[in-house]
């Protein structure tokens, strides 16, 4: 098994490059739930510079709840400013998914507020107007995750 990274619905491909490329260096799988704000054909890839993308576990979804229904059995994280839990404070398991919303809205106050006891944030300072960006917040997430697994046997 493996951790998992979803990105609900993503705008900017070069955050979903970025978070590609830790995906597949860490033997973590990508999750991409419809619909995306850019094209991920052969040539599009290939100008952006993502020429690893074939190296990564990439699964598309239509809308969430196909995925939901997926993996009806594993734990799903909600990463959410709105959330009260800090992101190390959960003990993460092995196939957990960490759920993370689009650029310029994250994720809907409905599926946050309806999974409240699951969703976690990243401390930062509340007056700046601004969060992390997409794919650093999930870089930070995902590697406390696989620090708590011990690393899932990464060199």
């Amino acid at each position: 098994m493996s951790l998992n990274i979803v990105f609900y619905e993503p705008e900017i491909p070069f955050n979903t490059g970025a978070i590609a490329r830790t995906c597949g260096l860490t033997n973590t799988s990508l999750h991409l739930v419809k619909p995306l704000g850019f094209s991920v054909d052969d040539s599009h890839l290939k100008r952006a510079g993502l020429d690893y993308w074939h190296l990564v576990d990439i699964n598309y979804y239509e809308n969430f709840n196909e995925l939901l229904e997926k993996y009806p059995d594993n734990s799903f994280y909600y990463a959410s400013t709105k959330s009260k839990q800090r992101y190390s404070d959960v003990k993460y398991k092995d196939g957990d998914f960490i759920v993370f919303g689009p650029e310029t809205r994250g994720l809907p106050e409905d599926l946050i507020f309806k999974n409240m006891d699951t969703a976690i944030r990243i401390p930062m300072l509340k007056d700046f107007g601004r969060s992390l960006n997409l794919s650093n917040a999930a870089n930070i997430v995902l590697f406390e995750a696989l620090r708590q697994l011990n690393f899932l046997d990464l060199e």
